[in-house]
């Protein structure tokens, strides 16, 4: 795997691993499940993490009223295990390390080859000033590829032997439609068709890397860039779009099926509790309206590319 740059690792199983084995490390210190065999688990803490989007500090602080919201229901205490790729918490979901996730839906069909315990209950509807076929609430997102307005390209032809800028391999907006549907539309392998192809880590730095000429091109997700035009960080002008996806499925919080049933219930209670203060207070500072109930199918889409 090419990488952008320098200190980005150049192996996924080693970009993994050192997430992984700290999070293993995380769950080894945790106390001991409450679980006999063949029963649920009982976890004396509930672990919940999430996969990066650009400013993981920010996505933190946005989930904070929320996780106290669990705490409060669940009566136990709730940590976030700070991510450090799509991929490490794909592993702690898997491990156990993970109870409780935000995925992309690529990365939640990961997941659930993994373990098919591993359940989506909710996702988000978010307001969309700046990329969705009608500017409101929206329920999806899409996959775009971007360049710099004020650049040579004017074409995805433009962009034969040029540098792309991928998010994470296991982002779909970021890495998987790119890879499958897009080149399938356009007949080619990313690999050959551009003279370079490397991670950036997540959908903000791909389009950094544009922006400051490190790369030419970026897939990155429509959300992310609509709220760095929003949050002042970029003009819309900045950047032309010269590809679109079809509409993607939003985000999926999961939860591990292992846990008892009465725990995944006030998970999901406390989620799509629509007169809970805090539970507002995260979906504003997500740029969210509500949160929805998912299932499994409502990503068959994902699952089914090639």
């Amino acid at each position: 795997m090419k990488t952008l740059f320098s200190g980005l690792p150049t192996e996924r199983p080693m970009r993994m691993l050192g997430a992984t084995l700290a999070l293993l490390f995380t769950l080894a210190a945790t106390p001991a499940l409450v679980v006999a065999k063949g029963a649920c688990e009982r976890p004396q803490r509930l672990r919940v993490s999430f996969v990066p989007q650009g400013r993981d500090s920010e996505q933190q602080t946005a989930l904070n009223p929320l996780i106290d919201e669990l705490r409060e229901h669940l009566k136990m205490p709730v940590d976030v295990v700070i991510p450090t790729s799509y991929g490490g918490v794909i592993e702690g979901l898997i491990a156990g390390a993970v109870d409780v996730a935000r995925l992309g839906p690529a990365s939640y069909v990961t997941a659930h080859k993994g373990d098919p315990q591993i359940t989506p209950f909710a996702s988000m509807e978010q307001m969309e000033p700046n990329f969705a076929v009608q500017r409101g609430v929206s329920s999806v997102y899409y996959s775009l590829l971007v360049t710099r307005s004020q650049g040579p390209y004017d074409s995805v032809a433009s962009l034969a032997g040029k540098v792309l800028a991928l998010a994470d391999p296991d982002s779909t907006s970021g890495a998987l439609i790119p890879r499958h549907l897009f080149a399938r539309q356009y007949k080619l392998q990313l690999d050959r068709y551009f003279s370079r192809v490397g991670y950036a880590g997540n959908h903000e730095q791909s389009v950094m890397a544009v922006l400051n000429h490190h790369a030419d091109a970026a897939f990155v997700a429509s959300t992310n860039l609509s709220r760095m035009i929003s949050d002042g960080r970029l003009r819309k002008s900045d950047l032309r779009v010269l590809w679109r996806s079809a509409p993607i499925p939003f985000d999926p919080f999961v939860y591990r099926g292992q846990l008892c049933a009465d725990i995944r219930n006030k998970i999901r209670a406390v989620f799509l509790d629509k007169n809970s203060l805090r539970v507002k207070l995260t979906l504003d500072s997500l740029r969210a309206t509500h949160f929805v109930p998912v299932h499994d199918a409502d990503y068959r889409i994902i699952r089914e590319l090639p």
